[in-house]
């Protein structure tokens, strides 16, 4: 495992230009995106390397435009876990609209009906054959200077998403879901920008009454 650093944005001189397919990763002060911040995104290319994006501060911190080409590039597919909440997060902050989405959370729920355990640790460790920490994930994200024990837990949430896709596509094709799946993925903007606009934070708009 590699890990490298950056301030506010990806380097000028990573090159993307063959990248077919990023995972991603957020974290941030809080599940509360008016009120707290981002702090970091995590990128892997499925090549067993971590590229972690740290924002120290507001404002034009968020001015990143290698990272938001990349994240908003049609023809590359962005492996999340938990979808939902990542790109409200990166359409709140870096003012971005994504497309070309896979979730492990969704296709797992789809597919693993045989289980209640969906969690990132549960795919890494059942289709991925890893055992992950999620010691960290309710560290300060918003320190200055992050631990070493955070940058590890962050490039752990997203180093092993490509392998987890493979695995889960597999099941879905075997199961004849994947067109279900890919569905659901093209919804996912949709569904985290009525979380940005407070849609559903007392009633399920899709329920009848």
């Amino acid at each position: 495992m590699t890990i490298h650093i950056f301030q506010n944005d990806l380097p000028d001189d990573l090159d993307v230009s063959k990248v077919s397919s990023v995972a991603v990763d957020t974290e941030t002060t809080g599940l509360n995106l008016g009120r707290d911040r981002l702090c970091l995104v995590q990128l892997s290319f499925g090549d067993d390397v971590a590229h972690l994006v740290q924002f120290r501060g507001p404002g034009n911190a968020f001015d990143c435009p290698n990272l938001k080409k990349l994240l908003t590039d049609h023809d590359v597919k962005k492996i999340f876990h938990f979808a939902r909440f990542d790109i409200a997060a990166l359409e709140h902050f870096l003012n971005i609209k994504m497309d070309n989405i896979f979730c492990t959370k969704v296709a797992s729920k789809l597919v693993r009906t045989f289980t209640d355990r969906h969690g990132l640790r549960d795919l890494a460790r059942d289709l991925a054959g890893v055992e992950i920490s999620k010691q960290q994930q309710t560290s300060d994200w918003g320190m200055h200077d992050l631990t070493e024990a955070q940058h590890n837990y962050a490039a752990g949430d997203v180093l092993y998403l490509h392998k987890i896709m493979d695995a889960l596509c597999i099941l879905l094709k075997r199961e004849k879901r994947l067109d279900f799946a890919e569905a659901c993925f093209r919804f996912l903007p949709t569904r985290a920008r009525l979380d940005l606009l407070k849609w559903d934070e007392d009633k399920d708009i899709f329920a009848h009454a």
